[in-house]
């Protein structure tokens, strides 16, 4: 493989690592988000991964072309100065919550897995993310995208696995799926109706939560063909994943729907060992989430690894891990769907980029 396609396809794995959090790789995302809107899911997972081709490409040219170290002039490029600094602070708001939602979540997924005490698997994550960002850029984008080829293995097999075995049909898929779940739905229209917004707003969150570290990877790599190929791979990659995520879930929806971690109870039914595996994976998921999102935060303050970004690093991790303590997943629920807001946003200021430079003969950076 050439210098150039292996710089792609890490840039990729890396798009992929920080996309895929806790709640994805439990499926709990793709439960939510498609899963109970049926075969229609499979639409609206079209809509994301589409949404996450395009846009990530987008950034990552962006980011190239703005020689960029955080999002701050990304931001700027898109929406100008005044509106700018409104996304750019909502947007580094929810990096930090999410960053400190996923050290509480790590502390909780190494105790139910191996029975370690939840301050313990804090910690112990907390120290392993100083670590990681004290490291040059190159070998971080090189951590985060790691687990990215364990995953796909683990997904792979789960879904290939519920493909053949699966208890229920996908016939008849549609008369097992629960509309008290769907997270969009209206009243007056027919149940299902609004699996495209689900779709939407799944795209902005996934995409707000890797826009700022895009931006970073698209401003350090080697050219701009290579960031955009990086990104689709990333994209496509993620589309399948979610694909293969929820073909496992539909196919045993009647014993899957009301469980926390879902992709955990299909991996353990076909073997103790991918049941192991996917532990291992989830912890390392999370790892990449929290790398990802907290140094595109602390490189939006700081230069990156100049002394102020090492206290920041320092100081920031040991809030994160105090706040891990004080029940801050209850954010979740109203940091998510607001996130897939800001990152719709987002992705509306790059089409409007993009269309507008388009018609003027102009594609020097999206």
């Amino acid at each position: 493989m050439s210098k150039a396609n292996w710089e792609a396809v890490k840039i990729g794995f890396a798009y992929v690592g920080v996309i895929v959090g806790a709640g994805f790789s439990t499926g709990q995302e793709v439960l939510t988000f498609f899963t109970n809107y049926g075969m229609y899911s499979y639409l609206a997972i079209i809509i994301s991964g589409l949404m996450l081709t395009f846009f990530g490409r987008q950034t990552v040219k962006l980011g190239y072309g703005l020689e960029a170290e955080n999002h701050e002039s990304t931001i700027q490029y898109l929406f100008g100065e005044k509106f700018g600094k409104l996304i750019d602070y909502l947007l580094v708001f929810f990096l930090y919550g999410l960053s400190t939602i996923m050290v509480a979540g790590s502390g909780s997924a190494a105790h139910e897995s191996f029975g370690i005490p939840v301050w313990l698997g804090s910690l112990l994550m907390v120290i392993a993310i100083i670590i990681t960002l004290l490291l040059d850029f190159n070998k971080i984008v090189g951590a985060l995208g790691m687990v990215t080829p364990f995953l796909i293995i683990v997904v792979t097999t789960i879904a290939v696995y519920y493909f053949f075995k699966g208890s229920i049909p996908f016939n008849e898929v549609q008369s097992h799926i629960n509309v008290d779940k769907q997270p969009f739905k209206v009243p007056f229209l027919p149940e299902s109706a609004l699996w495209w917004w689900s779709g939407l707003n799944y795209g902005g969150l996934a995409f707000a939560s890797g826009f700022s570290i895009l931006a970073a990877i698209g401003g350090d790599a080697s050219k701009m063909k290579v960031a955009g190929r990086g990104a689709t791979i990333g994209g496509i990659t993620l589309l399948v994943l979610l694909a293969m995520v929820n073909s496992g879930l539909l196919s045993e929806l009647d014993q899957i729907n009301n469980s926390a971690i879902p992709t955990l109870i299909l991996g353990k039914a076909i073997h103790p060992f991918i049941g192991i595996a996917l532990s291992v994976i989830m912890l390392m998921v999370i790892y990449n989430t929290i790398a990802g999102l907290m140094y595109s935060f602390i490189a939006r303050f700081s230069e990156p690894y100049s002394t102020k970004y090492k206290l920041m690093l320092f100081s920031l991790m040991a809030l994160s891990y105090v706040l891990s303590f004080v029940g801050f997943s209850k954010l979740v629920q109203t940091a998510y769907p607001l996130l897939g807001y800001v990152g719709l946003v987002l992705c509306i200021g790059i089409a409007l980029k993009y269309f507008k430079r388009k018609n003027r003969g102009n594609d020097h950076i999206v």
